[in-house]
């Protein structure tokens, strides 16, 4: 029984989750601009070198959306989608609810820092012309 106990102690429990998940973004479609989503998850892909956009129910749209901005300006590669439902409760008490959900993995495209560099610097030029 001591040894039981011992290795329940020792126990290392890993979590695949949201928690965990450093270059996650879950979007909305109510919070924030589509553009506030798609410069974050520049800088992710900056920071990390990838970004994970997940979004539930109506907001999975926007999820294609910031995906697709971000592949079309040739930043990002897709690299993975995965697609589920989810048991969600409307209100306490209320019956479950099935959402579907949308997780698309983006990787950093070649030229994604050039292009990053190329746009800093346009930046600049036009904070010097004001």
């Amino acid at each position: 029984m001591e040894v039981i106990t011992e290795q329940v102690n020792n126990l290392n429990i890993t979590d695949s989750s949201a928690a965990n998940k450093k270059n996650r973004i879950q979007v909305s479609n109510t919070k924030k601009p589509l553009f506030f989503y798609v410069n974050l998850a520049k800088r992710y892909m900056q920071q990390h070198s990838e970004v994970e956009l997940s979004a539930l129910g109506m907001a999975i749209a926007t999820v294609v959306t910031i995906a697709e901005i971000l592949k079309n300006n040739g930043l990002a590669v897709e690299k993975k989608i995965m697609t589920s439902t989810v048991d969600m409760r409307e209100e306490t008490g209320g019956r479950p609810v099935q959402k579907a959900k949308i997780e698309i993995l983006l990787g950093k495209s070649e030229k994604f820092d050039e292009l990053m560099a190329a746009a800093a610097e346009e930046a600049l030029e036009n904070e010097e012309q004001s």
